[in-house]
Parts: C-alpha cells; structure tokens; sequence
C-alpha cells in the first residue's frame, strides 16, 4: 500500500509541474516578445513529454498489477522459502539464490507470460530493478498477445 501512496504523490508533484510549466510556456508565448515565444514554444514540449511519461507508467503499474492479481487467482503465484526484512522485501542473498529457477523456467517457455513474470519478481528479489521492469513488461506484451489470439 506504502508504493501506491508513493506513485499517488509522485503522480501529483508531476501533474503540478505539468501544470506549473505550462502556465509558465503561455505566459512566454502570449508576451509578444520572439525569444519569449521561442522560450514558451520550447516549454510546451517539456510538459507534454512529462504527461507522455507519467501515462506510461502509471499503465505499466496498472498492467503489472493485473496480472500480479491474476496469477495470485490461478494459484500460478510460488512463494519461495526465503527469508525477508520486517520490511518485507527479500534478502538480496535469498533473492540470488532462486533466480536461476524462473531464468530455466523461461529459456525453457519463452512465449509464457507466466514465467517471464515470475522472472520479473525473481530480478526484483534479486534487487536488479532494470531488468525486473523488462520481464514484466515483456510478460505484458506476452500475455497480450494470447489474448488477442
């Protein structure tokens, strides 16, 4: 619950800052003056690249979490023996340790989206955060693609 209320106040600071540099973008592009215009020209592009970003990872949370919820409901969700911190995050050591499971199991299945998002957690537990959102995000693609089949 603690990352959900991060993601809302990260969402918020951002969709201000969208709100504040487009403000600042009209103001240059209304003032008349041609660097003003080229300045405020310039500052529209940054809050659309902003909102651009932040619809996109709120949709990856969005899709992560559905199939998180998903595999939970098909019972397909492994808790391994690992051991934890009162935070409830993994033991890096532990995390390492179960990885080379979920890697076999997805160079054996490579089109299951169920085992490249296992994989995901295992990179995540494993504390390697870039390569747990390419997991996830190729189970997504994945699993689209057997629903649209």
């Amino acid at each position: 619950m603690s990352a959900r209320i991060g993601v809302a106040v990260m969402a918020a600071l951002l969709a201000l800052y969208i709100v504040l540099v487009g403000q600042r973008a009209w103001l240059l592009l209304v003032s008349g003056d041609p660097v003003g215009v080229a300045m405020g020209a310039a500052l529209v592009v940054l809050p659309l690249i902003a909102a651009w970003a932040l619809g996109r990872e709120l949709w990856f949370g969005v899709r992560a979490q559905q199939l998180g919820t998903r595999l939970e409901a098909e019972g397909a969700l492994t808790q391994d023996e690992v051991a934890v911190r009162p935070s409830g995050r993994v033991l890096r050591e532990d995390g390492d340790a179960v990885f080379p499971a979920y890697r076999a199991e997805v160079e054996a299945h490579p089109d299951d989206w169920r085992a490249w998002y296992r994989l995901g957690l295992a990179y995540d537990a494993a504390g390697d955060r870039r390569r747990a959102r390419e997991a996830v995000r190729a189970a997504i693609r994945l699993e689209k693609t057997d629903r649209l089949a």
